[in-house]
């Protein structure tokens, strides 16, 4: 296969609390490093504000004439006090998103050697979302049999070899510091992501970057924030994974501020399992 080079960025959040001076050099930075794709994985703003995705869109603007980019919703980007638990439909809840990204709200992206598919777990205040802890509410999120099935029809029909990269906003492993998961039943949500033949899971949400896995067999890319709101004051970090035939390579890059800009700091690596038999849903035919 053609090794790949993913840029992973997330959590911006465009507004009161985004770190322009991060942003700002994250524009000229990102491209330098010549990734083959750009993934940002949600909360692009603060408060889903025409200002912030007016921002964002810039940012993401600059990050596409580096390289494909992906772009997909987090909880901070739905308005979901437009339609709590869905009473008044889903499509008012991504109304401003879509005005700035398109209609897809998790788009699939094929480049040579990889195929990148957004996963939608951003839902806002939603039943399926609820925990008993109130903190909980508009920002916990979930993962719907659904998409896991859309997104292994997408996976099974890449051609072979190729990687398969999974995109979802929340994070799907116990925050270090937090002590805290992304999803609401995360043990299921887990177990539908082994289910899905990805090489990698790429997400954010928790503020703290982390390299690991899920039941020692799926690679998770959690990628910091680019706020002032970081996991115990630490500094901000972005990854970039590298994917070759035979592993999956987490690589942070840790802002040191003013003139030391982003640095390389530590790299985790896994090995690439063979990826698992994907069935086809019945009907349909791999591409040739």
């Amino acid at each position: 296969m053609t090794d790949v080079t993913i840029a992973h960025l997330s959590d911006p959040h465009y507004g009161a609390v985004a770190d322009l001076p991060q942003l700002e050099e994250l524009e000229t930075f990102v491209p330098g490093l010549k990734p083959d794709a750009v993934v940002i994985s949600g909360d692009l703003t603060q408060r889903a504000r025409h200002g912030e995705f007016q921002a964002a869109r810039a940012f993401t603007r600059r990050m596409e004439a580096a390289a494909p980019t992906v772009v997909i919703p987090g909880n901070h980007d739905v308005q979901w006090w437009r339609s709590p638990f869905g009473l008044a439909g889903s499509r008012v809840k991504y109304r401003k998103y879509r005005q700035y990204f398109g209609e897809v709200l998790v788009p699939t992206l094929r480049i040579p050697g990889a195929v990148i598919a957004g996963i939608l777990t951003s839902y806002g205040v939603s039943l399926r979302s609820m925990t008993w802890n109130l903190n909980d509410l508009a920002v916990k999120g979930h993962l719907p049999a659904s998409e896991v099935e859309r997104v292994r029809s997408v996976f099974a029909r890449a051609p072979e070899g190729s990687a398969r990269i999974a995109v979802v906003h929340h994070n799907v492993l116990r925050g270090e510091i937090s002590g805290r998961m992304g999803l609401a039943r995360w043990r299921t949500a887990q177990r539908r992501l082994l289910e899905l033949g990805a090489d990698v899971v790429l997400c954010g949400h928790d503020h703290q970057e982390s390299a690991g896995q899920i039941a020692d067999r799926l690679p998770v890319s959690t990628t910091g924030t680019h706020t002032l709101r970081t996991r115990g004051s630490r500094p901000t970090v972005f990854n970039l994974v590298r994917i070759s035939s035979a592993w999956v390579q987490i690589e942070h890059y840790r802002w040191s501020g003013g003139e030391g800009g982003f640095r390389r700091s530590d790299t985790v690596a896994f090995a690439r399992l063979a990826t698992p038999a994907v069935p086809l849903p019945h009907g349909l035919v791999a591409d040739a």
